[in-house]
């Protein structure tokens, strides 16, 4: 069973809550018909029920009904979810009125639903910016206790057996922070090796990458990368990370042993922490394209409940493997 059966399975076995902010558009309520069918989560779709019904006629999906759906201009639970932004943001000078309008936006509605109890988990994106969906989060949800920064991590599935935890790997920041520096890519490694053991299942081995390898070069770049190791390992003393390492360094053992003899984790990383996000988004693009390796997230990280975001290039597929990431993250 790979990992993808794995977490489809445990998800089927632990029905979670999972919410459609975007329910009327077209990919999402088609993936949202398919999770229905198999039976993967509880889903709630956000959107005018007439709207998504009539759509769900036209499309031949014939699973739509068994999912709540809710109608963010006449919600009957308005004033609750209003009243819980307004007290959430009220130090920061939102008013009254503002929360209402702002509980009848999909994106806050999906987020208040989580901070309320009444669902799960969020996923989002089909049509909106990473932004889009990543605002209402931080707002009403906020960061997980320790951890100040939100970060996108890649689980790539590849051919190359040879590699990472038999071709699985997990990379971050692919997708939220241009330029984290030392305390936040500290960060971003912990959340990550905690997303690949617990999403994954397979026990993290952190490499923080560079273009140097242990002082083969100089340059504050390089620096940035070595105090990010430094910090990481005074947080969590029991993780096994390591660095800086170039990329071969990290991963190949013949390479590990010329440039990085000793390292408890070159030549066997499974967990690759890119220096920026320029460098973490090309990396898994090109290891998507160049090996045909599945490249499933972006996976957010470091939310206090699980929210997701989508490329808006999105297909039904991804949203239904992104429904089934979120459902595990809810489970825990």
């Amino acid at each position: 069973m790979d990992i993808l059966e794995r977490m489809l399975a445990r998800a089927k076995a632990n029905p979670q809550r999972i919410v459609l902010p975007e329910g009327d558009e077209e990919r999402t309520l088609a993936a949202a018909d398919i999770l229905l069918r198999d039976k993967v989560a509880n889903l709630i779709l956000i959107g005018n029920p007439e709207t998504i019904y009539r759509m769900a006629a036209e499309k031949g999906l014939t699973h739509i009904g068994e999912a709540k759906i809710v109608d963010p201009k006449n919600n009957p639970d308005l004033v609750k979810y209003s009243g819980l932004l307004y007290e959430l943001r009220k130090a920061k000078g939102m008013t009254e009125e503002e929360a209402v309008k702002k509980a009848q936006d999909p994106l806050y509605l999906g987020c208040l639903m989580i901070k309320a109890g009444d669902a799960d988990g969020e996923l989002a994106g089909a049509r909106g910016t990473t932004a889009d969906t990543i605002r209402p989060a931080f707002q009403i949800l906020k960061t997980k206790p320790g951890v100040g920064i939100v970060s996108g991590a890649f689980l790539m599935m590849t051919p190359a057996k040879h590699l990472g935890d038999n071709g699985v790997l997990m990379f971050a920041d692919c997708a939220v922070n241009p330029c984290p520096d030392a305390h936040e890519l500290a960060q971003i490694a912990i959340s990550t090796a905690e997303t690949a053991r617990s999403l994954a299942g397979i026990e993290p081995k952190v490499a923080m990458l560079s273009f140097s390898t242990k002082g083969s070069a100089k340059h504050e770049l390089i620096d940035k990368v070595t105090e990010a190791t430094r910090l990481a390992k005074e947080i969590a003393p029991e993780l096994a990370i390591d660095g800086e390492l170039q990329a071969d360094a990290a991963l190949i053992e013949s390479v590990a042993g010329k440039k990085a003899p000793g390292s408890p984790v070159a030549g066997k990383a499974n967990v690759l922490v890119f220096p920026d996000l320029q460098a973490g988004n090309i990396g898994y693009k090109l290891v998507e394209r160049f090996s045909g390796a599945d490249a499933i997230g972006p996976i957010l990280q470091g939310i206090a409940a699980p929210v997701n975001d989508l490329s808006r290039g999105c297909k039904v597929q991804d949203i239904v493997q992104m429904v089934i990431i979120t459902a595990n993250q809810a489970i825990g």
